[in-house]
């Protein structure tokens, strides 16, 4: 991630963490993220992209490279659109921002669907 961009992340999150009356804290403690696409499950303690060329590698045409960033900050995780072609979707909705995840949220990266088992 460049400077630029991990400045645009933070300042993004701190606002959605704001909202909610804290302050923005990459915490290393933060529960781990699993998800699951398909019948795999996939678990992750620390921020990633998905994308063909992410750290969740995905095999779909109508994603971009790195897609879509997860995040833990505020002791939480959050998603984040990098800016693709084809857009992220939470259960459902485009997302523009940084969102909250919670558990069984469903994510759709491309044609890829992955839910949240536990943030």
């Amino acid at each position: 991630m460049t400077e630029q961009e991990q400045h645009a992340w933070t300042v993004a999150v701190s606002a959605a963490a704001a909202q909610g009356g804290g302050t923005l804290t990459d915490a290393p403690d933060v529960r781990p993220l699993v998800i699951q696409i398909g019948g795999q499950r996939r678990t992750f303690r620390t921020h990633f992209t998905a994308g063909r060329e992410g750290n969740l590698a995905l095999d779909d045409d109508f994603t971009s490279g790195h897609h879509a960033r997860f995040q833990a900050a505020h002791g939480q995780w959050y998603l984040e659109d990098l800016d693709s072609t084809n857009g992220t979707f939470l259960n459902g909705r485009r997302i523009h921002q940084p969102q909250l995840l919670k558990k069984r949220d469903k994510i759709r990266i491309g044609h890829t669907d992955i839910i949240v088992v536990s943030a």
